[in-house]
């Protein structure tokens, strides 16, 4: 399923081949392909477009077929063997960035569904340094939301980290879909009381973060019974925010998760005094992978799903730009 150009419907496209790996590389027949906000992103032109054909999905679960050159069961990949694909899908490995630990800030990264084809297909091509192994108690659909959601929500709680080391500790999470859904159960896993912010009158979602465990659920506009020490926002949104800082206890964090998010609003500087801070998460590393995979093997994770044709991936794009459903969707070939 294929993007043209900004704002044009992805369209269903037929190679002639399976594409061969190069060296490096290795040959995926996909299983199951999630469908993330930042799909929509690009689809709808909010991410500049790659300047060529673009093939959306970066939550790919599938089975390697083909190895590229350089490349064998030494390599800790064998064929028939399960993988995902992330949105981090190709790096210099010599910039400032990737030498001093932050490969996802490599200025010249490639990534998956974007510049790189991606997982809404039959088969891609991966560089073998950015596949992870998934673990075994997960079906292909429950597995392809943690390539990205459960990835990102990792890595949002890990930045938000220091605040949370008291004794009680208490996240925020603002936008309750793929990817906070997840991270309530990271969270609850590691201690923390979990409080869900959704749109207002969102009964679905907020019934959703009450059965994963959530101790509160309400509007985003609410604001908590208690103090939080840390706020996650999923949603794309800049006016959250000014929400989330008036949330959180002093030296609180909060932590935008997403790509692309609208302008935040200007505020008063009291709303952010007294060490409170905002930071921002940029994609991932193979670190991040390496460490949720082996949480998510820890703690079995309830992923709530929705499943579609590969073929009706211009709906479930759809359904997730309106908000029709809590938790992931995810297309099958």
């Amino acid at each position: 399923m294929q993007m043209d150009g900004p704002g044009r419907p992805l369209q269903k496209v037929l190679r002639d081949a399976v594409p061969v790996p190069d060296a490096g590389q290795v040959t995926i027949k996909v299983h199951a392909c999630g469908v993330c906000r930042t799909d929509l992103h690009i689809v709808d032109g909010d991410l500049p477009f790659p300047g060529q054909a673009v093939v959306p999905g970066h939550e790919v679960v599938g089975t390697v077929v083909a190895l590229g050159a350089g490349l064998s069961s030494e390599s800790g990949l064998q064929l028939g063997a399960r993988v995902g694909v992330p949105w981090l899908g190709w790096t210099c490995g010599r910039c400032d960035m990737c030498t001093s630990g932050h490969e996802n800030l490599c200025e010249q990264a490639r990534f998956t569904g974007y510049q790189i084809h991606g997982g809404y297909a039959t088969h891609l091509v991966a560089d073998a340094r950015y596949v992870f192994p998934i673990p075994a108690l997960y079906t292909d659909a429950e597995a392809a939301p943690l390539l990205c959601a459960g990835l990102i929500g990792y890595r949002a709680l890990r930045m938000a980290g220091e605040a949370l080391r008291g004794t009680q500790p208490r996240l925020g999470l603002y936008g309750f879909g793929a990817a906070a859904h997840l991270v309530a159960q990271m969270a609850r896993f590691e201690g923390c009381e979990v409080y869900a912010f959704t749109r207002e009158g969102d009964a679905v979602a907020q019934a959703l973060a009450l059965q994963l465990g959530a101790v509160w659920a309400g509007a985003s506009e609410q604001a908590p019974p208690v103090a939080l020490d840390a706020a996650l926002i999923f949603a794309p949104v800049g006016a959250l925010v000014p929400l989330a800082l008036q949330a959180i206890r002093p030296a609180g964090i909060v932590v935008c998760a997403g790509i692309h998010m609208s302008d935040i609003p200007s505020f008063p500087y009291a709303w952010l005094w007294r060490e409170r801070r905002i930071v921002s998460v940029a994609n991932l590393t193979r670190a991040d992978g390496e460490g949720f995979m082996a949480l998510a093997a820890r703690c079995p994770l309830q992923v709530s799903t929705h499943v579609y044709p590969m073929e009706q991936a211009n709906e479930a794009l759809d359904d997730l730009r309106a908000g029709r459903f809590s938790g992931a969707a995810v297309l099958m070939p």
